[in-house]
């Protein structure tokens, strides 16, 4: 897919700015193929992964941003919904309880034709800079297509743009990609199913721990959504989330 306004974004209106500010870098991004169906999935970091990994990819990605984008209301509100819809974003109701359904039908015509599909595993921006458990959804859309999945590592967006943070900050980002990784093999060398639950399980547990070692931060086996809301209630880190010497 080309969309004429993710161009102009990318090479006008923000990139040029994004290059000079955080002086973001790559490494691995020759191994996304220069054409064809894949799926990336990143952690994430901050709302400003979404620029910053396009920024620097060869091809557009079409990442699934989450329907607040594109339904709240008021001024602002209909920026975001212009400017996601824009860049050829894809709303999608997480809590929805048809989410995942709905989520593996838009992955599978985003690869059908032959487009980059990019994915959070995670869910939610992580609450620290760790890698947090992974959804399954990508697991799932991953084992039904059979394509490859490449690990993108995001590292200092956090620094650049904190949660809550409007204004983005001088810290160099960084993205770097890890080997493909192609499910139906995985899973047979495993001695797997691949129509398994627990196959989709074991093989998001694994891409979150690739990220966390491409991205060089602890892999956490904890919901981040979990953590965020053990937070927000006053009750600090839930059990097996812990920060080491807090």
């Amino acid at each position: 897919m080309k969309n004429k306004w993710y161009w102009a974004f990318k090479h006008i209106f923000f990139g040029p700015a994004l290059r000079v500010w955080n002086r973001p870098w790559s490494e691995g991004m020759e191994k996304i193929p220069a054409e064809g169906p894949a799926i990336l999935a990143s952690n994430h970091q901050a709302v400003m992964d979404s620029f910053f990994f396009p920024l620097l990819c060869p091809r557009q990605i079409t990442f699934l941003a989450k329907a607040e984008y594109f339904t709240t209301p008021g001024l602002v509100g209909g920026m975001q919904k212009w400017f996601f819809s824009s860049v050829g974003q894809v709303p999608i109701e997480r809590d929805h309880e048809s989410a995942s359904q709905a989520m593996l039908e838009t992955a599978r015509k985003i690869l059908g034709r032959d487009d980059l599909f990019g994915i959070y595993p995670e869910g939610t921006r992580s609450p620290d800079g760790r890698v947090y458990k992974g959804r399954t959804g990508m697991g799932r859309i991953a084992m039904e297509t059979n394509q490859p999945v490449y690990p993108i590592a995001m590292i200092n967006s956090r620094k650049a743009n904190p949660i809550g943070s409007w204004i983005v900050r001088p810290a160099k980002v960084g993205v770097r990609v890890g080997d493909p990784i192609y499910p139906h093999d995985w899973a047979r060398e495993n001695g797997m199913d691949p129509q398994k639950h627990e196959t989709i399980r074991a093989f998001t547990d694994m891409v979150m721990k690739t990220l966390a070692e491409l991205s060089g931060n602890p892999y956490v086996d904890v919901y981040a959504a979990d953590v965020k809301e053990s937070l927000k209630a006053g009750h600090g880190y839930p059990a097996g989330a812990e920060i080491k010497g807090r």
